[in-house]
């Protein structure tokens, strides 16, 4: 079993990280420190994304895509994120911006082909 980091030692790694490979991340709005859980929303070209948020299988961390398969429209994803904030006052939510669309995440991604 992984431990778990808090998620404000995750999202500073991973803002340094996705901004090490050449992407654009920034923190949107800071949740709690220790309890508190993250959401991602990666911004693709063509004005669409895809919200990813944290799961665990087997005690392993891995991520869903939260707002579907496909990327949806800014607004849509937007809108997803406002309705969890709405329940889950503690979320921390980091936007990224790549015209790949790529994700940066280490661990493996529902859907993915994972190559550690």
């Amino acid at each position: 079993m992984t431990a778990r980091l808090k998620a404000e030692i995750w999202v500073a790694a991973y803002l340094r990280s996705v901004r090490a490979q050449g992407g654009f991340a920034y923190l949107v709005r800071r949740g709690a420190e220790e309890a508190g859980s993250v959401l991602l929303q990666v911004e693709g070209p063509a004005g669409h994304a895809t919200v990813y948020s944290p799961g665990y299988l087997d005690g392993e961390r891995t991520w869903l895509k939260s707002s579907g398969i496909d990327p949806v429209p800014v607004a849509q994803a937007d809108s997803y994120i406002q309705r969890r904030l709405a329940t889950d006052p503690d979320l921390w939510v980091v936007e990224v911006e790549d015209r790949a669309g790529r994700h940066f995440l280490t661990e493996p991604v529902e859907g993915e082909e994972y190559n550690p």
